[in-house]
């Protein structure tokens, strides 16, 4: 990625590389979440239709508020 770059080279060298280290640790957090969540997806499949409907809105309720005009502020 950084060809001929001392700068980054010396990072590099100081630091670790932590762009690799990070992409690391991204995917063994992702292959992880991926596994915890297998159980219910395959629930949330078997069953999904059989959730009861959320119930309306109460009356006078309003979903979508209007943003203030010009000088309202």
């Amino acid at each position: 990625m950084f060809q001929d770059s001392p700068i980054y080279d010396r990072l590099i060298a100081e630091r670790g590389d932590v762009p690799t280290q990070v992409r690391r640790e991204a995917e063994r957090v992702s292959r992880e979440l991926e596994f915890v969540m297998q159980p219910l997806q395959s629930m949330s499949r078997a069953h999904l239709g059989e959730l009861p409907s959320p119930p309306p809105p109460p009356p006078g309720w309003q979903r979508n508020a209007l943003m203030p005009g010009p000088g309202q502020l």
